[in-house]
């Protein structure tokens, strides 16, 4: 919004959001559970700002993608945050950026922790990772589980592809309030995303366009449950979950919300969402 630079002081001035970061509403058990809608939109909203730095003029690599660094307002709309690891992307013939490795350890792509080697595909991979914590309620990585479940990606990955299983790895907390097929393009995504060959992974452009048609699937797997159109609740045979009602269909990343709508369809957005 603004900055301040008087002699040593300088300062950046943010709009200020009300809600605090994605991490806390998905992991801190004091907070209410997200509903299945409101996640769906969130990722959209934080994929169309990664697109927007990812198709820009000048390419930038926002290189620390993750949960703590996508922050929400009053309507649980996304903002990326926190740009200081920011870094622009290759440019002329170049395939890549030769950085130092930093970053967040569970997020990180692995080819750029191995090789230092940073692309845009490598936000993708982080951004897989933030989708595969929305779908399971779980931490990239937390040493507090048993061995085997400590690291997300690895625990996962074997169930995105298998639909009689994938039902295992989705968040409790949702309560059944999911969307089955919107559960299965979501997790196929996921796989996506996370390939370890980077040139296998979808351009971001490509994984809004596969995420919009999510905002609209009603199947959802709990069939105690019933959906009204506009209302802010969605009413189950045991309990009221909050979904803030039409205010989380306007998710996106506003400050980017312009150069999002020049973001064409992509032919390639179908066949990564099978």
């Amino acid at each position: 919004m603004g900055y301040s630079c008087e002699d040593e002081h300088r300062l950046l001035v943010y709009e200020y959001m009300s809600r605090g970061s994605l991490e806390n509403h998905l992991f801190r058990k004091s907070t209410l559970p997200l509903s299945w809608l409101t996640r769906m939109n969130i990722a959209i909203g934080a994929a169309k700002g990664l697109a927007f730095l990812h198709g820009s003029e000048r390419p930038v690599i926002y290189r620390d993608f993750k949960t703590s660094n996508i922050l929400l307002d009053s309507d649980y709309t996304a903002k990326l945050s926190d740009f200081g690891l920011a870094k622009d992307g290759p440019e002329g013939d170049k395939s890549h950026v030769s950085t130092r490795i930093m970053g967040t350890y569970g997020y990180a792509a692995p080819e750029y922790v191995m090789t230092g080697h940073l692309t845009a595909r490598s936000d993708v991979y982080s951004f897989g990772v933030v989708l595969l914590e929305l779908l399971t309620g779980r931490r990239s990585m937390d040493k507090k589980r048993p061995a085997g479940e400590q690291n997300l990606v690895e625990w996962a990955y074997p169930y995105l592809r298998d639909k009689r299983k994938l039902f295992q790895i989705v968040d409790p907390r949702l309560d059944g309030q999911y969307s089955v097929r919107g559960l299965q393009k979501a997790a196929s995504l996921a796989y996506h995303c996370l390939s370890h060959n980077p040139k296998a992974r979808p351009l971001m452009s490509d994984v809004v366009e596969t995420l919009k048609p999510l905002q609209n699937m009603r199947d959802m797997a709990n069939a105690s449950s019933t959906y009204v159109p506009g209302s802010d609740v969605v009413e189950s045979a045991t309990k009221h979950v909050s979904l803030n009602g039409s205010n989380t269909r306007q998710l996106s990343a506003r400050s980017v919300s312009k150069a999002n709508e020049r973001i064409p369809p992509s032919p390639i957005a179908n066949e990564v969402a099978k």
